[in-house]
């Protein structure tokens, strides 16, 4: 006889998370979001509309900044944790929390694991100095192939 997978529902993982140490709440920001927390860092996830992960993320794992999940930044040459109010520099610590906090929570909510995110922390956002603001002053593409002024 076949035996049947059983996928727990969005309920069932919050309360598995519950079972590891890991602090639950409501969202007030995102509508259905529950706050997910442990060792200073935390995610927001939200019901999956796909069967086989109950659990999506609608905030991205970071610090907990003041009640706030910080985005990780990088400017090239340093780390930031940056938050509606706030952008301070990420400490060794904060990302090696980052870093374990999300990879325990993928494993426990059955979300796909890539292996550049398992080697280390990456980044919400790249903004190198150098680059920065760069697109904004290019001109248009010259195409010689078009035909202008009618010629």
């Amino acid at each position: 006889m076949k035996r049947r997978s059983s996928h727990p529902d969005f309920d069932q993982t919050l309360e598995q998370l519950r079972a590891h140490a890991f602090a639950v709440a409501p969202f007030a920001g995102i509508r259905g979001g529950m706050l997910v927390s442990k060792h200073g860092a935390g995610a927001v996830l939200v019901a999956s509309s796909s069967k086989d992960e109950p659990a999506a993320f609608a905030v991205s794992p970071g610090i907990l900044v003041r009640g706030e999940v910080g985005r990780l930044l990088d400017r090239g040459y340093q780390k930031f944790i940056q938050t509606s109010q706030y952008e301070i520099p990420a400490s060794a610590a904060q990302l090696q929390a980052i870093h374990a906090f999300s990879e325990e929570l993928k494993q426990l909510t059955g979300a796909i694991s890539l292996y550049n995110e398992s080697l280390g922390t990456t980044s919400d956002l790249y903004q190198y100095d150098r680059l920065s603001g760069r697109e904004q002053h290019q001109p248009p593409a010259v195409r010689p192939w078009e035909l202008a002024d009618g010629h």
